[in-house]
């Protein structure tokens, strides 16, 4: 399934800054598929930018650093281009989960979950 971006708003960026954006609408880091939306997620709960490299070895130190001072410099925009995407992923999980045949698929995972943990109680 190709999912196509309703957010329209095409960002420049110079040179400088690491950024692409692709087609869809999504901002992606450098010849990476990681998103702006994962750079920004991992720096806003603390990790440093030597945590989100290891996370995602393809990204270097410097395509990090320069993410983050571009997010810092531009947040209004760039928090206003992330609330969309974050809607945009909301519908489309709440379509995905109200789905037949995903509900029916869920189900019986969880019931062969509670199958298996059943039977690892009953051989302990």
């Amino acid at each position: 399934m190709h999912v196509v971006s309703i957010n329209t708003k095409r960002f420049s960026f110079p040179e400088t800054v690491p950024l692409a954006q692709w087609d869809d609408g999504s901002i992606r880091v450098g010849g990476t598929r990681v998103t702006l939306d994962t750079v920004v997620a991992r720096f806003k709960v603390g990790d440093t930018p030597k945590r989100i490299q290891r996370g995602f070895p393809s990204l270097t130190l410097t395509q990090i650093n320069d993410t983050i001072a571009w997010y810092l410099n531009h947040q209004a925009e760039a928090d206003e281009y992330l609330k969309k995407r974050y809607a945009e992923g909301e519908k489309i999980r709440q379509r995905i989960e109200s789905d037949p045949e995903y509900i029916a698929r869920r189900q019986e995972l969880h019931r062969r979950i509670a199958q298996l943990r059943l039977q690892k109680l009953t051989r302990t």
